[in-house]
């Protein structure tokens, strides 16, 4: 067995060797789908509306299309959903965010014909949309805010380029100047900031710090950027190609690595100061002043550390691979392209030696620590003369306007090279190829590329894009393969309307907008999502929308739309990512105690989901259970599965109860005395519809039998949940506002309220604890306006008001927790 084992293993690997070194076998072209190229590469031809039988129905251009799909197979559209459900649907899609009951309140009894237009224009027009939009967008680029592999390093500036694609779907920047300044920003607007952000794009691949062999880093980073546009924004699986000839569509590996050149001069750079214009100025010049007056202590510094250093780069130096170290050692005015590129990236690899020499030296030279401690200290005394650092940008540049050599590689081994080409478009894709032309400073291929994918003569970016905004609402795309255009992707269900998307999306200028309003207010959109036994029996998977797809909410959705029902959600927008609170076993799992650690802003634990910290390997636990985006890799759309984490997520998550807590003091407070009106409010607030009769009774019971139960627990002494944010007192809630104004100039908000609260009963407990009165039953003593006025309605016995305040946050986490909740219909 171990010798036939050996002897295929042995042939196997000899018939690669053998095809791997022909430049025949790189260069074939494959016969596989010869014939055509398919219908994803042909041009984009707006179609002539279709005529339907049912014009009445039609309400938008969409409409037509989806229509004549159901009247050849003899189904009607469904009716209308209620307008609760259709602002809750379009303010979650639009958003992420459930409505409040006042906009819901508001849409309904809006009797003017133009209810729903107004409705749109202003979901389009909030910030909260770019939020929304914007968080899916990075799902594409593989954004996060650290670098992945074993190190998982922190990227501190990167959150720049999340606040550039947030700010450029709330300013509908077209999608063509979109992609241009993603791909090439820096060589077209070399001295636009925004466009150096926008790199970014390029710049989120996973990396590693520690590499060792740089020549293979060169070859992973310009093949990541190449799958990545590929996938992207051509929906085009041209990664097959890279180890061969792509076996379905016709890409050959030479067409390929042709491809590939237009990315090998891409270097990233990690340190470009963020301030510009008299920012950058004043700070150079602040810095220069603090740098002159602390010469003589920084220079003796560096001459204390200079041995140290020297030792850590050379044991780095080292490190790296005999091929790697060439490039580096080799004198700068002797480095080809290739090498700049090489010794760029090792800069990254040595950087922040002087911390690990300062840690050396406290372990290696005591005498010398001491001394560097002390001037250190003398340092310290300039500190009003150093200016705030403004920070830096991270992206992507290039480092010369001559470009690295590109080879074909057998296999797709990194040092095997057989012939060398130059960029091209493959044939699939165009195959005419852009024109090039370099800078003082740049190549100019990226610029090329980026004119070639926005250009009116590539078919696939309009196609591509509109049909992943088309599955951003119905769940599915037109062509439900959203990164595969090809031969083995799906078919689309609707190809005029495709083509009829995507030559508007181009025809308006490359404005998202427009399009999304198109959707928005058709007929398709507006649809009830009811099931039909007509419709399951014709189409099963509803491909043809004679229903609208109910779907289940996704991670940011669920999470903000708890905070924002609980009345916490802290709207600051932009700025460096935040970390909010995690369970007390997440920073013992996979050594993350040193990756996460909570902000000490408690309103930034209440931010929305999209400024959360990123961290590749350790993803924050309440979004990953719900499949949040894998940063690690293109993420074409999120999945929805069902597990038993989700639901312990919602049930047993601290955080989450606390919100529920929040969200039951909010009803305390807005709904009156009426325990019924309560219910009417929850409902109001989760699910945008007042409850049934037969609900609102079976409610009332479940409370009631909630409520029993806590007070069995308060008459054994021990402690029941209770609500958040309710027992603060007018006159307290007025004091705390006064004191605001006075430190801070605005009154206090909901969650200071909040914690303000949490304070005066964790104190009461205390004086409880120590004999001193206060409530000795465990809950918040109830000596307050609203908490009299329950007393009056409950009876005097405090035990009793805790019970029903117990029964309220059982009743609220339940609700909350709902399928209701967590899908929009």
């Amino acid at each position: 067995m171990r010798k036939t084992l050996h002897a295929t293993a042995v042939l196997f690997a000899y018939t690669s060797v053998s095809l791997a070194g022909s430049s025949h076998a790189a260069t074939t072209p494959n016969p596989a789908g010869s014939n055509s190229k398919g219908w994803a590469y042909s041009p984009v031809q707006a179609p002539t509306l279709p005529r339907v039988a049912d014009e009445r129905w039609v309400l938008t251009p969409v409409d037509r299309f989806v229509l004549q799909k159901l009247e050849e197979k003899h189904l009607k559209p469904s009716r209308d959903a209620e307008r609760e459900a259709y602002i809750r649907r379009a303010t979650l899609d639009a958003w992420g965010l459930i409505p409040t009951p006042e906009e819901v309140s508001a849409f309904v009894n809006d009797k003017s014909p133009k209810a729903y237009e107004k409705l749109v224009d202003r979901l389009l027009a909030s910030p909260r949309y770019g939020e929304r939009w914007g968080r899916r967008w990075l799902d594409l680029t593989r954004y996060a805010d650290s670098d992945g592999y074993n190190a998982d390093g922190t990227r501190p500036n990167i959150w720049r380029y999340r606040d550039y694609v947030i700010q450029a779907y709330n300013e509908d920047k077209p999608y063509d100047r979109f992609i241009k300044e993603q791909l090439a920003g820096d060589e077209l607007w070399p001295d636009s900031h925004e466009a150096r952000i926008a790199t970014g794009f390029l710049r989120n691949y996973p990396d590693e710090i520690n590499a060792r062999d740089l020549n293979l880093k060169q070859v992973e980073v310009a093949t990541d950027l190449t799958n990545t546009v590929g996938s992207v924004l051509l929906a085009t699986t041209v990664a097959c190609a890279a180890c061969h000839n792509h076996k379905f569509d016709k890409i050959s590996q030479k067409e390929y690595y042709q491809l590939q050149s237009y990315f090998v001069n891409a270097s990233a750079q990690d340190d470009i100061l963020a301030a510009q214009g008299k920012e950058r100025e004043t700070f150079l010049a602040q810095q220069a002043r603090w740098e002159e007056a602390t010469k003589e202590i920084r220079d003796r510094q560096t001459e204390i550390l200079k041995p140290v250093i020297k030792k850590l780069e050379d044991d780095r130096l080292q490190g790296f691979t005999p091929a790697t170290r060439e490039a580096i050692e080799k004198p700068a005015e002797q480095r080809n392209a290739y090498e700049r590129w090489i010794y760029n990236r090792s800069l990254w690899t040595l950087s922040g030696r002087t911390r690990n020499a300062v840690n050396t030296l406290k372990t290696k030279d005591k005498e010398g620590y001491a001394e560097y401690q002390k001037l250190d200290a003398k340092l310290k005394e300039f500190d009003h003369l150093k200016p705030k650092h403004p920070g830096f940008i991270s992206a992507m540049v290039e480092l010369g306007k001559d470009t690295p050599a590109t080879y074909v590689l057998a296999n797709g081994i990194y040092d095997r090279h057989l012939e060398e080409v130059q960029p091209g478009v493959p044939a699939l894709l165009g195959g005419n190829s852009p024109e090039i032309k370099p800078t003082d400073r740049s190549s100019g291929r990226r610029t090329a590329i980026a004119n070639w994918i926005v250009s009116p003569d590539n078919p696939l970016t309009a196609r591509v894009y509109v049909n992943r905004v088309w599955a951003q609402y119905f769940g599915k795309g037109i062509v439900e393969t959203l990164g595969d255009f090809g031969k083995q992707g799906a078919k689309p269900t609707h190809p005029e309307l495709l083509d009829h998307l995507a030559s508007e999306f181009v025809k308006g200028g490359w404005k998202l907008k427009p399009l999304q309003r198109e959707i928005l207010l058709s007929h398709t959109y507006r649809q009830a999502s009811i099931p039909r036994a007509d419709v399951a029996k014709v189409d099963p998977a509803n491909k043809l929308l004679a229903t609208f797809p109910r779907q289940r909410l996704d991670a940011e959705q669920i999470r903000d739309s708890l905070i924002y029902a609980a009345g916490l959600l802290n709207e600051k927008q932009g700025g460096p990512s935040v970390f909010p609170p995690v369970p007390k076993s997440f920073n013992s799992a996979l050594n993350a105690a040193n990756f996460w650690k909570t902000s000490d802003d408690p309103h930034d634990y209440y931010r929305r989901s999209v400024y959360t910290f990123v961290r590749r390997n350790s993803p924050y636990p309440f979004l990953d259970s719900f499949d949040w985006a894998n940063p690690q890799l293109v993420h074409q759309t999120r999945e929805v599965t069902t597990t038993a984490p989700q639901a312990l997520a919602l049930l047993n998550s601290d955080l989450v109860f606390e919100w529920s807590r929040a969200l039951a003091g909010r009803v305390e407070k807005e709904a009156g005395k009426d325990d019924k009106q309560k219910i009417d409010r929850i409902y109001s607030i989760l699910y945008s519809r007042k409850p049934s009769d037969s609900e609102r009774t079976a409610l009332l019971a479940f409370w009631k039998q909630q409520e029993s139960a806590a007070l069995k627990k308060l008459q054994a002494g021990k402690s029941v949940p209770q609500v958040i944010g309710y027992g603060i007192t007018a006159e307290a809630a007025n004091g705390l506002d006064r004191a605001y104004q006075s430190l801070y100039g605005r009154k206090a908000d909901r969650l200071e309220q909040v914690a303000f609260q949490q304070f005066i009963d964790s104190q009461r407990k205390l004086q409880a604890s120590k004999g001193g009165g206060g409530d000795e039953d465990g809950g918040a003593d109830i000596a307050s306006d609203a908490g009299s006025e329950a007393g009056k309605q409950k009876g005097s016995d405090k035990r009793t008001v805790l019970a029903h305040q117990a029964g309220l946050v059982s009743l609220v986490h339940t609700l909350a927790n709902a399928n209701e909740f967590v899908y929009r219909f």
